[in-house]
């Protein structure tokens, strides 16, 4: 492996001390993080990801094992030390006020400040180029409590890019973004771990995306323990075919991706090729019909060539015409679910 460990766990134990004693929510957990990659942890909700971040984070200490930072162990580590070591970055919408966006990302240099919090030349310029990282330098005037989601997230990202730490952590950043803000943000975090060489690892659920664009997976589960991999040798050796066992998901081993999985009362014989084909055999599917070329069936339906209108064959040799797949569902709802 040519890049530098940063981050390494061996036999982790992970929960909760109270009076009535410890309560265990992962143990075992052995793996290593490293610098410029984009590592995803992914698991249930329930299975430990937020323990295991916050225990990463010294939040909270660890009931077993060891965390070694940059090849000391985590609790040599002062929280001045710490602080200039990693970041990190929550999912709470936290209210703030009577603060611009540029004030925000100038928290992040606290750590190197004076007790008065005054900003040198030189702390400026780095809260310049974290805004200019992120691409966020047309926000630096608005008030913070003014962003939408995906700008404050942004924000956020600078601010651990300004206080400079080799490891940055964030908990769930896309949690509260629509699907194209989430992608756009986890190309930006993948981006971000190439240019800058930064350890940065986050939780999240959003699987698919995870999929696509992290470096490295860690598969948290009760059962399965902890899996870790770049996602193609772990869809190879089974690992996320064994990572859902939920019915209704299906992990497509050729694609690489989960797909849902819908069940099939009735088969019909479909013809065409390219696009449309897809397209209409993926609306199919979604009525509870399993169509494809290979079934011998009375019914037909061909899905024609790129443009002009979709062909539906009856028993009886009557062929009608339609121009959507919409037209497509509803004869099919009409005429085949009860024959079939």
């Amino acid at each position: 492996m040519n890049q530098p460990t940063t981050i390494h766990i061996h036999k982790l134990s992970i929960g909760y001390k109270s009076r009535q004693g410890e309560r265990w929510v992962a143990s075992g957990l052995t793996a290593d993080i490293y610098g410029g990659e984009l590592t995803c942890l992914l698991g249930a909700n329930g299975v430990g990801k937020s323990t295991l971040l916050r225990t990463l984070s010294g939040f909270q200490p660890g009931l077993g094992g060891t965390v070694r930072i940059a090849g000391r162990d985590l609790s040599e580590y002062t929280a001045e030390e710490l602080a200039r070591m990693l970041s990190v970055v929550l999912t709470e919408r936290g209210d703030v006020h009577g603060l611009t966006a540029r004030d925000l990302v100038g928290l992040g240099r606290s750590p190197y400040t004076g007790f008065w919090g005054a900003l040198s030349d030189e702390d400026n310029e780095r809260v310049n180029r974290a805004m200019e990282l992120v691409g966020i330098v047309h926000l630096a005037d608005r008030m913070a409590d003014t962003l939408s989601d995906g700008e404050r997230q942004k924000v956020m990202i600078a601010k651990a890019l300004a206080q400079e730490t080799p490891v940055i952590f964030l908990d769930e950043p896309t949690a509260f973004l629509d699907f194209p803000s989430k992608v756009e943000m986890m190309q930006l975090l993948h981006r971000l771990s190439r240019t800058t060489g930064k350890t940065i690892f986050l939780s999240t659920h959003d699987l698919e995306l995870a999929l696509q664009i992290a470096d490295k997976l860690w598969l948290m589960g009760k059962k399965t323990g902890l899996n870790v991999g770049i996602p193609e040798d772990l869809a190879l050796d089974g690992s996320l075919s064994r990572f859902f066992t939920h019915r209704g998901i299906t992990f497509d081993e050729n694609e690489g991706l989960f797909r849902v999985e819908y069940t099939c009362s009735k088969r019909i014989r479909l013809t065409g090729e390219g696009r449309r084909f897809h397209m209409v055999r993926k609306a199919l599917l979604r009525s509870g019909v399993d169509a494809c070329r290979e079934v011998d069936s009375d019914f037909c339906i061909d899905a024609g060539q790129e443009e002009g209108p979709f062909f539906l064959h009856a028993p009886d040799g009557k062929k009608l015409e339609v121009s959507t797949i919409g037209e497509v569902i509803e004869w099919v709802r009409e005429h085949l679910i009860i024959h079939i």
